[in-house]
């Protein structure tokens, strides 16, 4: 089995605090909201949201994948730390064991900063290719502009 680790990072204007509580603790659920036809549901399979839960989620028409199985491995609200795991689905091909990512939001004068690394564990000496990478990162980044935008026009919520 080998590992190819990918760093990334991004800027926000939201703050850490809102925009972990929008991402981290309800990000499927409002994408699925925001996007249904990226994300078409949400199904908690196992545990109680925290470390250990098991979920279903299912995506939309405008998606390549069917569905994919993600257990929250960590979440650290004081730190702004959010792990967790895609472990099964149709997005995890026959040469990926699973795919781990872990974000964190850093405080920044304007927002946040968002470190982003992802563990792609694969099997065998399989490499990832960088279009591969790439589509996941755009898309990656089209959601966090639309939490973004609903938040900057919901003042209110995640607070």
């Amino acid at each position: 089995m080998g590992v190819f680790t990918y760093e990334s990072e991004s800027t926000s204007v939201i703050p850490p605090a809102r925009l972990f509580n929008a991402t981290a603790l309800d990000g499927d659920k409002l994408i699925a909201k925001l996007a249904p036809q990226a994300v078409k549901s949400v199904e908690i399979l196992e545990g109680d949201g925290g470390a250990g839960t098991i979920m279903k989620i299912s995506f939309g028409e405008s998606s390549t994948y069917g569905y994919v199985k993600k257990r929250i491995d960590a979440i650290d609200k004081e730190n702004f730390v959010y792990k967790y795991s895609m472990i099964e689905g149709d997005a995890i091909s026959e040469t990926i064991e699973k795919i781990s990512y872990e974000t964190m939001l850093v405080a920044s004068n304007n927002g946040s900063i968002i470190k982003r690394t992802c563990h792609y564990h694969t099997k065998g000496d399989v490499e990832i290719k960088e279009e591969h990478l790439k589509a996941g990162k755009e898309k990656a980044s089209q959601l966090l502009k639309l939490v973004e935008n609903y938040l900057l026009e919901h003042q209110d919520a995640y607070n």
